[in-house]
């Protein structure tokens, strides 16, 4: 099966492709914080010469209760999220959650992101695929990846064919996710890129009863799993103090953990598209 490639700005992703970087917070917290992460992963990324889209919400609606921080919303978080990109040329991705967001959403973001709980929704899905946007859709923790076929249909049958799955855990238990390493190559047999998420994988949905938690001790190996089965890019949420962090602490990166991570995932790459 060939496999779609789908460009992002001046970053091309898809079979024989460098290892693609989508990284940032969670959600958008203030435009000094967007710029002071998004210039610190970009050294780490540059001199590790690894494409990089950064990724931070404007939005979080799909948080654990109404006490959990959701961000700054559409206006102020794509001004800021503008700025990020008008400052350091990087591509955007961002989540959107309801049609009526995707216009407004598409004249920043590169890359219109949806949510796992949403990737059946029709509407969204066909509004985020007219834009010609590249959509990447997170697959849900209730589907198989075989189901995941018809939702890149869904997209494609706009006319655009810049479409990426994203693999990120499947429901296991109460709190609790699972990866089954084999969506990365089954989905990949639909002929579009497959990016695994490596820090929702680790998350806790609702651990903290108010809020989820996480175990990101866990990420580097989900993360090189990933690598190893084929993802053509890994996602992966960064904050310089994941601890203080308003919104999904527990599975965030630490900042400075990021590049010794990443020098491994380039090696594994390396590995595999030698045959090793």
């Amino acid at each position: 099966m060939k496999i779609q490639t789908v460009r992002c700005g001046n970053i091309s992703i898809g079979h024989g492709r460098p290892l693609v970087i989508i990284a940032g917070p969670c959600v958008v917290e203030n435009e000094k914080s967007a710029l002071r992460h998004a210039k610190s992963i970009g050294k780490i990324t540059k001199r590790l010469r690894i494409p990089f889209i950064y990724k931070s919400s404007y939005d979080k609606a799909n948080r654990s209760s109404m006490q959990s921080f959701r961000g700054l919303g559409i206006d102020k978080g794509l001004l800021i999220l503008d700025a990020v990109k008008e400052e350091t040329g990087f591509p955007i991705l961002t989540d959107v959650h309801s049609p009526e967001e995707i216009e407004k959403a598409a004249r920043v973001a590169d890359v219109l992101q949806i949510p796992a709980f949403l990737c059946r929704q029709t509407d969204l899905l066909l509004a985020a695929g007219r834009t010609g946007r590249v959509v990447n859709v997170k697959k849900g923790q209730f589907l198989s990846p075989q189901e995941m076929e018809n939702v890149a249909k869904k997209v494609a049958s706009t006319g655009n064919k810049n479409v990426m799955l994203t693999e990120r855990g499947t429901f296991f238990g109460y709190n609790a996710l699972v990866n089954d390493f084999r969506s990365i190559p089954i989905m990949k047999t639909f002929g579009y890129p497959v990016i695994f998420d490596a820090t929702h994988s680790v998350q806790q949905p609702g651990g903290l009863g108010h809020a989820s938690g996480g175990k990101r001790e866990f990420v580097p190996t989900l993360a090189a799993c990933g690598v190893a089965a084929g993802a053509d890019g890994i996602f992966m949420e960064v904050h310089e103090n994941p601890d203080k962090a308003p919104s999904d602490g527990p599975n965030m990166v630490k900042l400075n953990d990021l590049e010794k991570l990443l020098e491994t995932l380039l090696r594994i790459k390396n590995a595999v598209k030698n045959g090793a």
